[in-house]
């Protein structure tokens, strides 16, 4: 540059602009590789995209919650099914346009015991009710509660709170602690019992405890009617007014401005399943904080920069959801 007469001032500053790219340069086999690797996971994820989120998720995940995970599954039309006893696996499973979720979501269930009824499922065939399951695998009551209570045994067409009194009856019953599979097909006693109703909120609480979260989406929980608000496909209409946007929470970070103050990055999911992004600058964000997952009423303006629209935060505040009427009864 010097020879060709260039003053020491543009060859500086094209110095330093080589050398801030040296510090997340890549080296051309590297590049190529990870070019290689995003045109496969692009290619998958746009002609087999249920089939691609379920790799993800039985690949441990990414950046985001199995929940928002499954929430795009079933925006490319995937219908979510909660573990099955006689169809689901350890992993998540793809048949047709279902997923069945693996036992491996659920909180407490201990892997031995998958480990079990799996493998007696694979030897002897599906169960064929909840006394056969019982008759077949060594249980307790706890671990077969678990997988009472998120619906595993819904192909009886019982409900809930019937199978988890039948099991108490039938454990219970059965004083032989032996951990050997029984010679002879054992008669069980049946009980009449009154009717029992499951509520669905309670079914929502059930999956939030042993799955993290709901399986119906928070916004069919909160305890609100939602009106006066838009949706993230109506935010071109509304640039520089002030609007109100319900959205899930999918993620949330602080980060610094130029002064150096905290400011907080987030997005959300509409009521419609679309996300939007919201930005709460430093005179809100310690005023209206976030407070983990869950629906939030947003109040705020909107702004438009090269076609993509986000959003202010004013005002916004976690909306409750309903009580769990187990726990109210």
């Amino acid at each position: 540059m010097q020879k060709k007469g260039h003053s020491e001032a543009l060859i500086f500053e094209v110095w330093n602009q080589i050398k801030s790219f040296a510090g997340y340069a890549f080296a051309k086999g590297h590049s190529a590789s990870y070019a290689v690797e995003s045109y496969q996971s692009l290619f998958l994820k746009c002609y087999f995209p249920i089939e691609f989120m379920v790799a993800v998720l039985n690949n441990g995940g990414g950046f985001y919650s199995a929940e928002h995970y499954l929430h795009e599954a079933k925006m490319q039309g995937a219908i979510i099914e909660l573990p099955c006893i006689n169809t689901s696996d350890h992993p998540n499973r793809v048949l047709g346009k279902a997923i069945y979720l693996g036992f491996g979501y659920l909180r407490n269930l201990e892997k031995l015991v998958i480990q079990r009824f799996l493998n007696e499922r694979q030897l002897n065939g599906n169960y064929l009710s909840l006394e056969d399951f019982i008759d077949r695998i060594n249980v307790s009551i706890e671990q077969l509660s678990i997988l009472i209570r998120i619906g595993c045994f819904r192909f009886t067409k019982k409900p809930k709170t019937e199978l988890l009194w039948h099991a108490i009856f039938k454990l219970n019953a059965s004083t032989s602690k032996s951990k050997h599979p029984k010679l002879f097909k054992p008669v069980h006693k049946h009980f009449e019992l009154p009717k029992l109703v499951t509520d669905p909120i309670e079914n929502a609480y059930d999956e939030m405890e042993l799955l993290g979260f709901p399986l119906c989406g928070y916004f069919n929980l909160i305890g609100e009617t939602v009106a006066h608000d838009i949706t993230a496909l109506e935010m071109p209409e509304h640039v520089n007014k002030q609007v109100i946007i319900y959205g899930n929470l999918v993620n949330s970070r602080h980060n610094r401005t130029s002064q150096g103050k905290l400011m907080r990055l987030s997005t959300f999911v509409d009521k419609t399943g679309k996300y939007f992004d919201a930005v709460h600058f430093t005179d809100v964000v310690y005023k209206y904080p976030i407070h983990g997952l869950g629906v939030y009423k947003c109040l705020g303006f909107i702004t438009e920069k090269f076609g993509f629209c986000s959003m202010i935060i004013s005002k916004s505040r976690k909306v409750g959801i309903k009580s769990n009427p187990r726990v109210a009864g």
